[in-house]
């Protein structure tokens, strides 16, 4: 009975408990590969590369909440940390937690929690994502650009104007893409 409504069926038996727990942490393992991949994808301006891991930062928040979200940034750190090369530009190593960059990858974790909590208690509208990603993006610039000027001896005006000026329009960008890929992926992880 190939194609029949009882082969169909088959195939789509109820979640256990056992696939419902499963799931978030699935998720939080391919949003830690994401955030690597997305950092592989560096465009070097100065001490502090364009990439695309902050915007899997704020999916992940947007997409499993705090926890999970958590979770996932904690797998992404920790797999660098250890010397994997996940960090920009397929680098890895304790030393980038303590370089010029080290502030904008410790700040995820306070970013993809707030991001998450956000997503968490406000209505599941576009506007909501947005403006949850506009605050854990100004939490990334304040955890970055203060480490920036810490690690380099920058005056403030300075490590504001190279860790964060540049990367304004690009990172409005990723949370307007980020806000249109959350909403076409949540139907599909909620089911």
């Amino acid at each position: 009975m190939n194609g029949s409504v009882e082969d169909k069926g088959a195939l789509q038996q109820p979640a256990t408990a056992a696939t419902t727990a499963l799931r978030p942490m699935v998720y939080a393992s391919l949003f830690a590969a994401l955030m690597a991949a997305g950092a592989y994808m560096a465009i070097p301006i100065g001490p502090v590369p364009i990439v695309l891991q902050n915007m899997f930062v704020f999916l992940s928040g947007l997409l499993l909440g705090s926890r999970w979200g958590l979770a996932s940034v904690a797998v992404y750190l920790l797999a660098g940390v250890v010397g994997l090369p996940v960090f920009a530009g397929g680098t890895g190593g304790i030393g980038r937690i303590f370089g010029p960059t080290g502030g904008f990858l410790i700040g995820y974790l306070p970013v993809v929690f707030l991001v998450g909590r956000m997503a968490e208690r406000l209505p599941r509208r576009m506007v909501w994502d947005v403006a949850a990603m506009t605050a854990g993006a100004m939490v990334l610039y304040a955890c970055g650009v203060a480490w920036l000027a810490a690690v380099t001896g920058l005056s403030p005006a300075k490590a504001l104007a190279l860790g964060m000026a540049p990367f304004l329009p690009g990172d409005a960008l990723k949370i307007a893409a980020a806000a249109l890929i959350a909403r076409a992926v949540r139907p599909v992880m909620n089911p």
